[in-house]
């Protein structure tokens, strides 16, 4: 059953956050404090399992992300070290590094601050 490619799973958690962007030309709307529900979207790459029938279990995903959340949900973004400047593009990097040498295979963070707004990372 193993496939010949690699297939990628996600698994999708979300947090409720303010921030402000501080870097904003004055006047524009983000630089007032603001608050999203933000949505993240966690891929893993690799082969299906021949005995698993999966790449990863998702409850793996989930146990490996939820420190991460926890970090995020219902905080002030600006006050976490790395994230001064917390755009979705910065979130999407910060929760990568965190996530990036306990989940192999790892191959995406899309960050949605919006539901129809967001960015996705590959990494380095």
């Amino acid at each position: 059953m193993s496939s010949l490619s690699p297939m990628e799973v996600y698994k999708e958690f979300g947090f409720e956050s303010a921030h402000r962007l501080p870097n904003v030309p004055e006047g524009h709307k983000c630089a007032r404090l603001h608050g999203h529900s933000f949505r993240v979207s966690v891929h893993v790459e690799g082969p299906v399992g021949e005995a698993s029938g999966w790449v990863v279990d998702f409850a793996d995903i989930s146990a490996t992300c939820a420190p991460v959340r926890e970090e995020l949900d219902h905080r002030y973004l600006n006050e976490i070290a790395g994230l001064e400047n917390p755009t979705s593009e910065v979130l999407a990097m910060w929760i990568w590094d965190r996530l990036a040498s306990r989940l192999p295979g790892l191959s995406m963070v899309e960050v949605s601050e919006t539901c129809t707004s967001g960015c996705r990372y590959r990494g380095r």
